[in-house]
């Protein structure tokens, strides 16, 4: 089986379980905005725990 063969039967099953794909692709993306939002909120709270300790002396 040729790469190219592959990609088309990936496109092909993409839009025969439309439902299937479209839940994976929401699951990523909540997945991915999830690691993000955690590590920004973890580097805000370093930054502000740092800056704390740093005005005390």
């Amino acid at each position: 089986m040729k790469f190219v063969d592959s990609i088309v039967i990936a496109i092909r099953s993409l839009f025969v379980n439309k439902l299937r794909s479209s839940l994976t692709m929401l699951g990523m993306i909540i997945g991915v905005g999830a690691v993000i939002v955690l590590m920004s909120v973890g580097a805000g709270l370093q930054n502000y725990i740092t800056s704390t300790f740093e005005e005390m002396g």
